[in-house]
């Protein structure tokens, strides 16, 4: 029996930890106990402990002693299992990979050095006009350490990027915001996997976001849509991404913007499966591929890849809001579409989506073509 440590409990690290005990292996979580802790109920061991707590969770670690640590669907926790693999040499990335994929101004400048080409922009922890002189505006606004669209909005002049700048700053943790160049054009993520420095790219998703000021997800869909020409560009900024941020082990989850003219720039890297479903239910319905699997033997150190894959399926992910409510029949009418895995009402209220914390529930689909909905 194995002893995996995960890092988080709330229901995105709820995959992890049944995959975990599928595989007969001995679960300790580590998350603070806030009441929305729900893998407390299934882990063999908790520990209300914040995953901020490196080097608490690290001497817990040593006293288990654990074969392997992870979590999936959540930046916060990256620096700290990074420190604890490297402290107790355990598969994983290193501290500087466990930086460079959460930290957006550092991940900036190192797009930068790497010639990736990528909005310009720079990171500030105060407001200076001088420093935008030189930007065209629309810009984007961002804090340089958090996800789920959490304090991003799009500034059209320089009083509305004032505002969206303290925004940004009180959402940091190092407070301190990223400043850049507004790319107009239709996002998409890559979701891959590697394992000692070898990248495998397992699918591309089309995202559909909300319109202007905020930028949240409101709808998933594998596989892309975006012609072979544009999927293989998409390809090599990606390797280029992974190796620039010194990704070795593990998934990661690239988002990127494509222009109307077919041009790639690089959004952000996360050194972990994407969120929102993504890593945890859409890979494997696409592709067949069991991601959340992969991701416990690569931590394990016990990682194959596969020869190919060959599941070519549709699979998507629409979330409720306000801005969504055309969704609503879906989730109250009996009739159940067949094409239909799960959904949930998360919250009988609706609001419109500032962040993903806004939305109100989710249904997930797998068909033989793409389920448009909006």
């Amino acid at each position: 029996m194995k002893k995996i440590a995960i890092l988080g409990a709330s229901y995105l690290q709820m995959p992890l930890v049944q995959k975990a005990k599928e595989n007969g292996h001995e679960v300790h979580c580590f998350a603070w106990d806030d009441g929305k802790a729900v893998c407390k109920e299934y882990a063999d061991y908790f520990y209300d402990i914040s995953v901020l707590e490196k080097d608490l969770i690290l001497e817990k670690c040593k006293e288990i002693g654990i074969d392997g640590i992870l979590t999936i669907a959540t930046d916060i926790c990256i620096p700290t299992i990074a420190y604890v693999a490297y402290e107790l040499n355990l598969p994983g990335n290193s501290i500087e990979c466990s930086l460079l994929t959460t930290n957006k101004s550092l991940m900036r400048k190192c797009f930068e050095e790497h010639h990736i080409r990528s909005p310009r922009s720079i990171t500030i922890s105060e407001i200076n006009a001088n420093d935008f002189k030189t930007f065209n505006y629309p810009l984007i606004i961002k804090p340089s350490d958090r996800s789920g669209s959490l304090g991003v909005i799009k500034a059209t002049s320089f009083d509305e990027a004032k505002d969206a700048i303290e925004n940004a700053i009180n959402y940091s943790f190092s407070k301190t915001c990223v400043v850049e160049e507004y790319i107009k054009g239709k996002e998409v993520s890559v979701e891959t996997i590697s394992f000692g420095g070898e990248h495998r790219i397992i699918t591309i998703t089309d995202k559909v976001i909300t319109t202007e000021p905020y930028f949240v997800e409101l709808a998933h869909h594998q596989p892309t849509s975006f012609p072979e020409h544009i999927q293989n560009k998409i390809l090599d900024i990606t390797y280029a991404i992974l190796n620039a941020t010194k990704v070795e082990n593990g998934a990661a989850h690239v988002e990127l913007m494509i222009t109307e003219n077919g041009d790639v720039y690089p959004i952000e890297i996360g050194s972990r499966m994407g969120g929102d479903f993504i890593g945890s239910d859409l890979v494997q319905l696409s592709t067949g591929f069991d991601y959340v699997q992969a991701v416990l033997d690569i931590a394990l150190g016990q990682f194959m890849f596969p020869l190919e894959i060959t599941q070519k399926k549709y699979s998507g992910v629409y979330f409720l809001s306000e801005n969504t409510k055309q969704l609503l029949p879906y989730f109250t009418e009996n009739q159940l579409e067949d094409y239909i895995v799960k959904m949930e009402i998360t919250n009988p209220s609706l609001q419109n989506a500032h962040s993903s914390n806004d939305r109100s529930g989710y249904l997930i689909y797998q068909s033989d073509k793409k389920i448009d909905l909006l």
